[in-house]
């Protein structure tokens, strides 16, 4: 199956196959989300099968939308493709634009609409094994000392947020705790 995502092609908004996107580093648009209880992250391992970064500790979720797919309808796509989560409520709580390597050859360009929900005590979540194979939650405080002792487990994009953008992503979670 082929997958198009919106891309810039020569400054121009272009439906792009999602891996060609990838091998030329085309900038294009992306979605993540953290579903959040209280001061923990619910944070995924990607699939093994997973084209870049497989086993790799991330967000809750990461995706890119469909051409002409809102960001908010693909962040709640993508939450019930990925996880099986329904009923969430997520806020758009920033628009950033990173780029990185992400191994064999291949980069994300991504401009991103970053969303945050709050999960119930009760929420049920049930990975999709060709997407996902572990889930941890995680508190905020610990998140951060895992991401400075082994980098290296944890995606790129994820140590970028964590970085330059933790403060407008987490708010109060993150204020005053050091990365």
């Amino acid at each position: 199956m082929t997958i198009m995502i919106p891309a810039w092609v020569d400054g121009t908004l272009t439906p792009v196959e999602k891996l060609e996107a990838h091998v030329k580093g085309l900038r294009h648009k992306a979605v993540s989300v953290f579903v959040m209880r209280g001061e923990a992250v619910l944070m995924q391992q990607r699939a093994m099968c997973k084209y870049h970064t497989p086993g790799l500790w991330t967000n809750t979720c990461c995706t890119h939308p469909d051409w002409d797919e809102a960001p908010l309808d693909c962040a709640a796509r993508r939450l019930d493709e990925e996880l099986g989560l329904t009923g969430l409520a997520p806020e758009h709580r920033h628009h950033l634009e990173y780029r990185a390597e992400v191994g064999g050859g291949l980069t994300e360009h991504e401009v991103v609409d970053v969303y945050v929900a709050e999960a119930g005590p009760t929420l049920k979540v049930t990975p999709d094994p060709e997407e996902v194979m572990a889930v941890e939650w995680v508190r905020y405080s610990d998140l951060l000392k895992r991401v400075t002792w082994e980098p290296e487990r944890f995606t790129p994009w994820l140590r970028i947020y964590l970085r330059d953008h933790a403060q407008t992503i987490f708010g109060d979670v993150a204020e005053g705790v050091a990365p």
